[in-house]
């Protein structure tokens, strides 16, 4: 039995959470479809039913580079039905060592555009909608409504910042990927359940997105470990990492889990938190308290 997890079902405060599922989809797979994908449907926990899941989930990934594009990548080779990507700025020669998408004829030109041409070549089942805008206060919140699920792999705190706070208001999960040099981290979000952004990085830290090194290896190592955390939410696929911090050192190979400490006074999740508390706490019969005494 293939049940998307519980992130992508339940309403939440300040929101409502689109559930792709097969008995309310609107779109079902085709034969190509079912070729195309054929090898992962036969996964064990993936099957048809998570495959349908993919193609009637709207994924948006904000920060179109090396990690941004090469999940986006990954996505739609799985068969996520739409993509919504957001970056600005122009293609530059030096983004070529790890954006897989561009090609060197494209540099000086708006790489989300190409970005959005290669996906659609790669794969013509999914929809690819290109947005040339860098996430703002202005446009987030209309881009988040729109997604069942968001990725952040945006460039700076500012905009993740962003991205978090309109995620929890609006209910949506986000997969939150970074790295900084031959360093990454990753962890899942879900408003009201684990921890977010702000509960991770209460202070932010100094941050020149020109002032560190940069592998291409690394930033499509994590690209491929973001992309399967969202694959995993949407089709309930394995354990996605909730309330759980993975570190990684990838220049001594070790990566390590770390349970992210959840603010109950967080400033922009704390109110929803403390909701779903209290929900809980009123669903739990008197017996049940009893027989934890």
């Amino acid at each position: 039995m293939h049940q998307t997890h519980p992130a992508l079902r339940a309403p939440l405060l300040g929101g409502d959470v689109t559930q792709p599922s097969c008995e309310d989809a609107v779109a079902q797979l085709t034969p190509t479809e079912i070729e195309r994908y054929r090898r992962q449907i036969m996964l064990p926990g993936l099957g048809e039913t998570g495959q349908l899941k993919l193609k009637n989930t709207t994924a948006l990934v904000t920060g179109v580079g090396g990690l941004g594009g090469t999940a986006a990548l990954y996505l739609a080779v799985a068969g996520v039905g739409k993509l919504i990507l957001v970056r600005g700025g122009d293609l530059q020669r030096d983004d070529l060592n790890r954006q897989v998408l561009m090609t060197d004829d494209w540099v000086g030109q708006p790489r989300v555009f190409k970005a959005q041409k290669t996906l659609q070549a790669l794969n013509p089942d999914i929809e690819v909608e290109a947005v040339c805008e860098y996430v703002s206060a202005d446009n987030i919140d209309a881009l988040v409504q729109r997604a069942d699920i968001a990725l952040d792999c945006a460039f700076d705190f500012n905009e993740r910042d962003l991205l978090n706070a309109a995620c929890v208001r609006w209910g949506r999960p986000m997969v939150e990927a970074a790295m900084n040099s031959m360093e990454a981290y990753l962890t899942t979000i879900v408003p009201g359940q684990t921890p977010c952004l702000t509960c991770l990085y209460p202070e932010k830290p100094e941050w020149d997105r020109w002032g560190f090194g940069v592998l291409g290896a690394v930033s499509g190592t994590l690209a491929c470990l973001a992309a399967l955390e969202a694959i995993k939410l949407v089709t309930g696929l394995g354990d996605p990492l909730l309330g759980q911090l993975l570190t990684m050192d990838l220049a001594r190979a070790e990566f390590a889990k770390r349970r992210a400490y959840h603010d109950p006074d967080c400033p922009v999740c704390g109110p929803i938190s403390r909701h779903h508390l209290s929900d809980r706490l009123t669903d739990i019969a008197p017996a049940e308290f009893c027989g934890a005494l």
